[in-house]
């Protein structure tokens, strides 16, 4: 079985790079492309089975780009390919339905297995960035370890976990699947509670408490 697959980074040697390592069976470069306006494009002109996206682009951010694909092509797999190991965009990644998160420092062979692992239909490996970061953000609270000026109910501090993480309502009701509505109540009532100025605020509260561990 072959796999047709779209490469999107705005770093043209990247891009080479990855197109040679990935032009034999079962992979097909069918697409290399440096901004989000083309990769779009592509996904409407060709057949792609996996869309292999680089963090930032020249025309904007590949996360957005990773919800865009995700709306308009549910079931081809993005896996974002990033050199910034950042738990903030790792963690968006996962609630905007990225099928794995990679650093470009590793081994060509991890590369291929991963893809190869991704475009059969599986989930991503369980130690992999994606699923740890995703753990830690479904995960249930224990708040009788929260400090006693954090009285949050467990969802109220999960929601905090994801305000720590750096994402919007939007990426939190996403990764919780709950509504926008619901989470902007949480978080009115998560910065009430601990008496935050803001999101940053709260965020920088939250990892001071421990509530990331």
């Amino acid at each position: 079985m072959s796999w047709n697959v779209l490469i999107v980074d705005d770093h043209e040697v990247a891009r080479v790079g990855v197109s040679w390592l990935l032009n034999s069976p079962p992979f097909q470069v069918t697409g290399s492309v440096p901004t989000a306006a083309e990769a779009l494009q592509c996904l409407e002109e060709k057949s792609i089975d996996l869309v292999l996206l680089d963090i930032r682009l020249s025309d904007g951010s590949g996360l957005k780009l990773l919800e865009q694909i995700r709306k308009s092509h549910p079931d081809v797999p993005v896996v974002v390919f990033s050199a910034y190991e950042n738990p903030t965009y790792i963690a968006r990644a996962a609630a905007l339905g990225a099928a794995d998160y990679l650093l470009k420092n590793i081994p060509s062979k991890t590369l291929l297995n991963t893809l190869q692992h991704i475009a059969t239909g599986n989930a991503a490996d369980e130690e992999s960035l994606l699923c740890l970061i995703q753990k830690t953000m479904q995960e249930t609270v224990d708040v009788r370890q929260l400090p006693s000026d954090f009285p949050l109910t467990a969802r109220e501090a999960q929601v905090l976990r994801h305000i720590a993480l750096g994402l919007s309502n939007k990426e939190i009701a996403k990764s919780l699947c709950i509504s926008i509505e619901t989470v902007k109540e949480h978080v009115q009532h998560v910065l009430r509670k601990i008496n935050a100025a803001d999101r940053t605020d709260a965020a920088v509260r939250a990892i001071k408490s421990g509530i990331m561990a």
